[in-house]
């Protein structure tokens, strides 16, 4: 046999990759598994979007190969999104740079800016691929914990006790996901100001600032964030676009450009219909948020009842399309979701998955039907 590269014995097969296997196996003998566990959105785009891509298919461009920095009016839309919603002016031209989903933006940023044996901050619990990608380049993961008595931010103070002369990057997310725990300006600051005494460079990704939340925030909407920061975002859970893959990095016009030098070379362009959706989307007035909450709104309510009858507690004020829920002291989150999947046939992901400070939490996905979350509830109890 032919052996693998060193850097594959680091990561392991993505966890939902691994567990829905067993999830549809018992579906398969007719075991009726609720799928509470992954966040991937169940309601349809905005119909303008199906359109766009549906007519995009007649135009003369639309089988060739696309530009690598994506359709100078998807970028325009991007601009303008962010001006509208975040308050942040970006150069379409130099500024934004559209991804085949926000995921592969953190492998092209940790190629761009990544040696082996530097070391990157990464928040415990948070995005396992944060940690998978930084072994998979051969850097080296320093994970910094948050807990619920800061409300999942970042301890400042904590950071600054670490030996940091390694460090080069540094991954946040706010809203917070797994936990919902939604940003401020304060704390943004003090990351900014963290960055530039160390010479970080700080990647906030962004998907979720308009899942239940009413006030979306960026952190390149502070002074200073230019120099030392860029941001990820997503079309994936704001317009149920998952499986369509757009994404889009942004930020100073170097950092774009550096990160553009990896992504020209992995790929040939995103598919010129998706990126005419992508631009109606982008386009789509407040009161397409305002629907789509409404139905968030409906089920996160089937949630908490749920996560009460399994004897948890929740935060409501959390935001984004999970419910993140502490378990009864001492139970273990991974031996609870596997006896409630068992038992109940309910698939809730383990907080575990997410790091060791997930250990004692469970995390709801939201993106499931009325009729399934109340079938669930009468399952539990």
């Amino acid at each position: 046999m032919i052996e693998v590269a060193n850097r594959l014995h680091t990561v392991e097969e993505y966890y939902f990759s691994r567990k829905l296997r067993e999830v549809n196996s018992m579906i398969a003998n007719g075991k009726p598994v609720i799928n509470l566990g992954i966040g991937s959105p169940d309601l349809q785009p905005p119909k303008k979007v199906i359109e766009a891509i549906s007519e995009s298919l007649q135009d003369a461009s639309a089988h060739k190969y696309q530009s690598y920095q994506g359709l100078p009016e998807l970028r325009e839309a991007m601009a303008s999104f962010y001006k509208e919603h975040f308050s942040v002016s970006l150069s379409p031209t130099t500024e934004i740079l559209p991804l085949i989903g926000s995921k592969e933006g953190i492998m092209h940023i940790s190629m761009a800016y990544l040696n082996k044996g530097d070391e990157v901050l990464i928040p415990n619990p948070g995005y396992p691929t944060y940690q998978s990608v930084t072994r998979l380049v051969e850097a080296k993961p320093v994970f910094y914990k948050l807990d619920a008595s800061n409300n999942w931010m970042p301890d400042i103070d904590a950071l600054e006790q670490l030996d940091l002369s390694k460090v080069k990057l540094m991954w946040v997310n706010y809203p917070h996901m797994p936990t919902g725990a939604r940003p401020s300006e304060i704390v943004f600051r003090s990351l900014i100001a963290f960055a530039k005494r160390h010479n970080i460079l700080i990647v906030n990704d962004n998907p979720y600032s308009f899942v239940l939340n009413d006030n979306p925030t960026s952190i390149l909407n502070i002074e200073g964030a230019g120099e030392v920061c860029l941001e990820l975002n997503s079309l994936s859970k704001t317009f149920n676009m998952a499986g369509w893959r757009v994404g889009m990095v942004l930020g100073d016009s170097e950092h774009i450009s550096n990160i553009l030098k990896v992504k020209s070379n992995m790929d040939s362009g995103m598919f010129y219909g998706i990126q005419k959706g992508a631009i109606e989307a982008l386009k789509c007035s407040k009161m397409w948020y305002v629907t789509l909450n409404s139905v968030y709104k409906r089920r996160r309510d089937l949630v908490w009842k749920l996560a009460e009858a399994l004897n948890c507690t929740y935060d409501e004020n959390a935001t984004g399309m999970f419910v993140w829920a502490k378990l009864p002291p001492s139970v273990k989150a991974e031996e609870f979701i596997d006896t409630i999947l068992k038992n109940n046939h309910v698939f809730i992901t383990p907080g575990t998955i997410f790091g060791s400070q997930g250990e004692g939490y469970i995390r709801f996905s939201l993106c499931a039907s009325t009729e399934d979350l109340e079938e669930a509830i009468a399952r539990i109890k």
